[in-house]
């Protein structure tokens, strides 16, 4: 099996999941409670948060832990916004965001909020002026991600950033799920009060994420309870997810060391044997784009069945987003873009790990060609 498709999902880590029975297993008491197993489990949680916070370079006290990435992403944005309803209603986003951040936005609009959608160029890229030109008085908040999920284009977080140092009323979330590990990100650098991260993207195990809250910026909470969190996400805290989270966090940041460039040399193998296919066009820009996504399209073939077709061969890749590729519409990002409907109907994603080879690139090129092949045959 040769497994592409990483930015929908990745194969937790061994040790993480080794670290997860353990704490279940043996630390299993509610970290709420006052006996020694509660004080035991509670301890646990401290250690996650503090090395979660410095893997990230911020306070851990600034640390969330969340349920995933589309938790974290709503939180932010509608904690942000139901707080700060009498200073403004306008948020600023683009229109490529993840689809938890747009139903976010489109959630918000029914409750009296002005969305304003930014465009992307044609590398699915925002432009910061645009940024700023779309600044109001009433702007009370800007959502941009890091690195967009199905084309891998990188946003200019850090100028962005530099941008909204001038207007210090506009808080700055972003959504770093396909980024952590891969691409850089200095939150405090780059002036962010939000950044949404998600465990299943960098090896640990789905239903745990992070969300970083900038000291002294404030958010409504989204679930009343037990005040667990701070206050700001109330429900007995899933100790064993967390402690796996801080653990596949570290080997993820570790092995991005000399992942990252390993990523690069297998990301050029596949993008220089699909240019080599006739009727491929790759989406994904050759500069400033993830080393880990690559998208294209195949001219005159559905995506879904190429997808299928290639899992007999035993590789395994997606067509949009995972959260999106059952709704078989053409791709909003890829439109946005300024791609044909007809080849925006027709993409597929290629997402790596620091797991994958250059073998399996080559190996998976060949059976994409072999596909490909089959395919055109069957149709003509």
């Amino acid at each position: 099996m040769i497994y592409l498709d990483n930015s929908a999902t990745t194969q937790p880590y061994k040790e993480v999941l080794d670290s997860f029975l353990k704490v279940s297993s043996d630390y299993f008491g509610n970290p709420s409670s006052l006996h020694g197993l509660g004080g035991q489990a509670e301890k646990l949680l401290s250690q996650a948060r503090e090395q979660a916070a410095r893997l990230l370079k911020v306070k851990s006290s600034e640390i969330y832990f969340t349920s995933g990435g589309t938790e974290s992403n709503n939180m932010a944005i509608k904690g942000a916004a139901l707080i700060n309803k009498n200073k403004g209603r306008h948020i600023i986003t683009t229109s490529i965001e993840h689809a938890s951040v747009l139903e976010a936005m489109s959630q918000l609009s029914g409750e009296g909020f002005e969305i304003t959608y930014l465009p992307v160029d044609k590398n699915g890229r925002v432009s910061v002026e645009d940024v700023e030109k779309s600044i109001r008085t009433d702007t009370v908040l800007v959502s941009i991600m890091q690195v967009n999920n199905e084309v891998g284009t990188i946003q200019p977080i850090a100028e962005i950033g530099a941008v909204l140092k001038k207007y210090p009323t506009v808080l700055f979330h972003v959504d770093s799920v396909q980024a952590i590990g891969k691409v850089p990100l200095s939150i405090y650098d780059s002036r962010i009060d939000f950044c949404s991260f998600s465990a299943h993207k960098f090896h640990g195990l789905k239903g745990t994420g992070v969300l970083f809250i900038r000291e002294g910026v404030r958010l409504a909470p989204l679930l009343s309870g037990g005040n667990q969190e701070r206050k700001l996400r109330s429900g007995t805290e899933n100790v064993a997810g967390f402690v796996a989270l801080a653990k596949a966090l570290r080997m993820t940041i570790t092995k991005g060391e000399t992942g990252i460039t390993r990523l690069k040399k297998i990301q050029t193998i596949l993008r220089v044997g699909l240019e080599d296919l006739e009727g491929v066009i790759i989406h994904t820009p050759l500069e400033g784009a993830a080393p880990h996504i690559l998208n294209f399209s195949l001219e005159g073939m559905k995506s879904e069945v190429f997808l299928h077709a290639l899992e007999q061969e035993g590789v395994f890749v997606s067509t949009t987003s995972a959260c999106s590729s059952k709704k078989k519409s053409p791709s909003k990002t890829l439109l946005a873009m300024g791609v044909p409907e007809d080849l925006a109907d027709r993409s597929i994603r290629i997402s790596l790990s620091f797991e994958n080879t250059e073998e399996e690139a080559l190996a998976a090129l060949t059976s994409i060609k072999k596909t490909v092949n089959q395919l055109r045959k069957v149709r003509n």
